[in-house]
């Protein structure tokens, strides 16, 4: 229970948002990992942003080049459902899910991570064929790198952040890096 006094200027909007800004709220990872057995590869995100919370899907913030990145890759139209975003993925022998399971975070401020509980990865990894595991970002790299490898045994390839805050990458240098992803896929490239 915090008691606050409301300013005299009558800005209590502003002292609510600044007082939530303040605290930090645990988050539990709500979207279901996609895979199958046919999967090859393991990409991972840290954990969902509000868009993506929002949206109940990975990688779901309109300015995010993931699903372009893939596309281009995979030399086909960007999907635009869930359902499509989803057959993508499994189609291309493609698993993803996000190294986090629950955190405290500050909106979608990965350097606010804190308290993290991992993702169970044997989930996927004990179905699934998976060859590589790569991450979306340094972030996520280092998560898993403290989390998960212990349990995995697998080494992970980082790549570099599909995030709209990533703007030292352009589309063109994500696609070139993140096509090393092919190797793993029926659809060498």
């Amino acid at each position: 229970y915090y008691k606050t006094t409301i300013p005299s200027c009558g800005c209590l909007v502003d002292c609510t948002l600044k007082i939530k800004e303040f605290f930090m709220d645990t988050v539990f990872h709500e979207i279901e990992p996609i895979f199958n057995r046919d999967s090859k590869i393991l990409i991972l995100g840290s954990f969902p942003s509000v868009k993506s919370r929002e949206g109940h899907f990975f990688y779901n913030h309109p300015q995010n080049r993931f699903w372009k990145v893939l596309a281009k890759i995979f030399n086909c139209e960007v999907p635009q459902t869930i359902e499509e975003k989803k057959q993508f993925l499994l189609n291309n022998q493609i698993a993803v899910w996000d190294v986090i399971a629950s955190c405290e975070i500050k909106g979608s401020s990965d350097s606010s991570i804190k308290h993290v509980v991992p993702n169970d990865l044997n989930r996927i990894l004990s179905v699934s064929h998976i060859e590589q595991i790569y991450t979306n970002g340094n972030a996520a790299f280092q998560l898993y790198e403290k989390y998960c490898k212990s349990q995995t045994h697998m080494d992970a390839i980082k790549l570099p952040s599909t995030s709209p805050a990533n703007a030292v990458y352009s589309l063109e240098k994500l696609v070139e890096i993140w096509k090393s992803i092919t190797q793993y896929t029926a659809h060498k490239k």
